[in-house]
């Protein structure tokens, strides 16, 4: 069911997510457009998430948008200091700047291999942020060499969360603690709770959709016109509703990228989100050595694969 409305508000909106942001020009929203879908929002019941670029809106476009309750994407190097310092999310394309703010969720963008090297820098952010995010831009690139360093690297965070959490600091970060936090999928579900409303006043089934030219799913003035709506829902994705990792973001991008197919993971994405499924499981395990019940309702079962696929394909056999 459709809960979310995503406004790009430009061209050169921030991305919060795998996908590039196209830089080159920046084609804004027209006030007639955004003053129509946030009718179309209200109508239909949504909640509006705006994402920003790096330029100050208008007087008209500032109107509009305060003008509903909505959830603010800025990017870190917005110079208005007052969004920055209202909004609920912040992205960072490096990292260099970091003010984190009670409430607020802190995104980094990041390659693989940065994230590597970044170890000192996430542990100093663990301790005062309220909730990292991190997002691998990179992904296409990983391959089954990188399964140790990955998982050597989350498992060296985990004494920082435990410390954290023993001084009364339960610092969320997405490749870690979410796993511990979940009974069933959580994923992006672009498609089936969220769509992207573009500059040019189409929808698409995400920001990455409309910003590599593929067909949108509709307008404003008919509505939505989503090709084999089914696909986008868990319930037709085979390999994924076998997994029970719950907190991978199923990203319906890379799979659409990756594997031609929005309903089907690369192997890429499966094995990352099952690396981050062990630390978790080390991290309760952990956590239940200082508390017994915690989280007691909560369990992290060991398996004997990486990639679920390989599941599907044995109860086939």
């Amino acid at each position: 069911m459709l809960k979310y409305l995503i406004i790009l508000l430009s061209d050169d909106a921030i991305s919060y997510c795998q996908y590039a942001t196209k830089k080159e020009y920046a084609n804004m929203i027209d006030t007639a457009v955004l003053k129509k879908a946030i009718i179309w929002a209200m109508k239909e019941n949504l909640s509006v998430q705006f994402v920003h670029s790096k330029n100050i809106v208008t007087n008209e476009i500032s109107t509009l948008i305060n003008s509903i309750d909505h959830v603010d994407i800025v990017p870190s190097y917005h110079t208005n200091v007052n969004l920055l310092s209202k909004a609920e999310i912040v992205v960072h394309d490096d990292w260099c700047k970091f003010e984190s703010r009670k409430g607020q969720i802190q995104v980094i963008r990041t390659s693989f291999s940065t994230l590597l090297c970044k170890k000192d820098s996430l542990i100093k952010l663990l301790k005062y942020s309220d909730r990292i995010n991190i997002v691998i831009t990179d992904v296409e690139d990983f391959d089954d060499n990188k399964v140790k360093d990955y998982l050597d690297f989350l498992k060296s965070l985990i004494p920082t969360v435990i410390d954290e959490y023993k001084n009364g600091h339960q610092v969320q970060f997405n490749l870690l603690t979410d796993r511990l936090m979940l009974k069933g999928m959580n994923n992006c579900n672009a498609g089936y709770e969220s769509i992207t409303l573009a500059p040019n006043g189409q929808f698409y089934i995400c920001p990455a959709f409309y910003l590599n030219d593929e067909q949108s799913i509709g307008n404003l003035d008919n509505g939505l016109d989503i090709k084999n709506p089914q696909l986008y829902k868990l319930d037709y994705a085979p390999i994924c509703r076998e997994c029970d990792a719950f907190q991978c973001k199923r990203c319906i991008w890379l799979n659409r990228k990756m594997c031609r197919e929005v309903n089907t993971p690369s192997h890429q994405q499966c094995i990352m989100a099952h690396i981050e499924r062990i630390a978790s499981k080390i991290l309760l395990e952990e956590f239940r050595k200082i508390n017994s019940s915690f989280m007691s309702g909560i369990d992290i079962p060991e398996v004997e694969y990486l990639d679920p696929f390989d599941k599907v394909q044995n109860k086939k056999q």
